[in-house]
C-alpha cells in the first residue's frame, strides 16, 4: 500500500504529455544524476516528484525496481503515445481512470475510494476514518499518518471535482490548473460549505464501449461467462471503476451486444454476459483510437 506519493499534486493539464515525451526521450529522466530533472522538465522539486509517481499510478509508465532506475513506456502507455499522446481523447482518460483506481499498491487511496468506500454523502472524516480502518486491516504491522491519508483525501477530490466548481470566483478564466480527469464526471458536491461530497455516475454515453469492454475483459481472466452482477460489484470491475449503476451498464452492454462482441443471456434469473471475441484488453484499446481516427 502506498499513501500520498503525489507530494500533494494532484495531475494538472499537460503533466502526463511532459512526462511520457520525456520518458520517450530519456528512460532516467528522473533519476540520472548528471542532469537536473528540474530543469529538463521545467518542474520544482516536489513537483518532479510527484509526476514520477503519477506517471505509474495511471499505468503509463513502468520503474524496473533494480539496477539503475528507468522508466519506460508500460504496453498501454507506448498505444497512448502513438495515438493520442497530448491526451486529448476523453477514452484516454476513463482507460487511465482505470489504472489508477485499480492500482493498490501504489494509489491504495483510489482503489479504496471507487472499489470498498460504500458511503453515499461523505466528508473528508469519513473517508480519512475508514481508509485508516482498512488500512490497519490490510497492514497490521504498519501505522500510517492521518495526514498522510487526508492528504490522499484532498488530492481525490481536486483530481474528479474542478476548481471551477468548487472555488469559481477564485479561478481565472484562462488558468489551466485543473486535473483533465474532472471531466470524467465522477465526485459532485453536495454541500459546499459543509465540504460533503458524493459519488457521481457519468453522463450518458460519455463512455465509449470499447472502453467498457477493454475493462470486462481485462477482469475476465479469460473466462467466457461473467455474471452482470460481477461487473456491476467486483472489485476494478466496469461497476465501481466507472460509478455506473445497473441502467447505465446495462445500456453499454446492449450496445456491446449489438456490436456483437457479447451476448446478454437472461435465464432462471442467472443474469450473465457471454463474451463472443479473442480481443485481449489492449486489443480493445487499439480497436478503439482505430474507430475514433476513422
Amino acid at each position: 500500500m502506498r499513501f500520498r506519493g503525489h507530494e500533494s499534486f494532484f495531475i494538472r493539464k499537460g503533466w502526463l504529455y511532459k512526462g511520457i515525451k520525456n520518458v520517450v526521450k530519456k528512460p532516467d529522466v528522473f533519476t540520472d544524476k548528471t542532469e537536473n530533472p528540474m530543469d529538463i522538465l521545467g518542474l520544482g522539486a516536489n513537483m518532479v516528484r510527484s509526476l514520477r509517481y503519477w506517471l505509474q499510478a495511471v499505468g503509463l509508465t513502468d520503474e524496473n525496481l533494480s539496477g539503475k532506475k528507468k522508466q519506460e513506456l508500460s504496453p498501454i502507455g507506448q498505444i497512448i503515445w502513438d495515438k493520442d499522446r497530448y491526451i486529448e481523447e476523453m477514452g484516454t482518460l476513463w482507460l487511465l481512470q482505470y489504472k489508477l483506481a485499480s492500482n493498490f499498491d501504489e494509489a491504495t487511496a483510489w482503489y479504496y475510494f471507487f472499489n470498498e468506500f460504500k458511503i453515499g454523502e461523505f466528508k473528508k472524516d469519513d473517508f480519512v476514518g475508514q481508509l485508516s480502518s482498512y488500512a490497519k486491516i490490510k497492514d497490521e504491522n504498519k501505522e500510517y499518518a492521518v495526514s498522510s491519508l487526508e492528504g490522499d483525501f484532498e488530492c481525490i477530490i481536486n483530481t474528479y471535482v474542478s476548481r471551477k466548481k468548487s472555488n469559481p470566483e477564485k479561478v481565472h478564466p484562462e488558468s489551466n490548473i485543473d486535473c483533465p480527469f474532472g471531466e470524467l464526471n465522477l465526485i459532485d458536491i453536495v454541500n459546499k460549505k459543509e465540504k460533503v461530497y458524493k459519488k457521481s455516475s457519468p453522463r450518458k454515453d460519455s463512455l465509449n464501449p470499447l472502453i467498457v469492454l477493454a475493462v470486462i475483459i481485462d477482469n475476465a481472466k479469460d473466462q467466457k461467462e461473467i455474471r452482470i452482477n460481477s461487473l456491476l460489484t467486483d472489485p476494478c470491475n466496469v461497476g465501481k471503476i466507472f460509478n455506473l449503476e445497473i441502467i447505465a451498464l446495462t445500456n453499454y452492454l446492449y450496445k456491446l451486444q449489438d456490436l456483437g462482441y457479447i451476448r446478454v443471456v437472461r435465464t432462471a434469473g442467472l443474469d450473465v454476459v457471454r463474451i463472443n471475441t479473442k480481443f485481449t484488453f489492449l486489443d480493445c484499446v487499439n480497436k478503439y483510437y482505430e474507430e475514433i481516427n476513422n
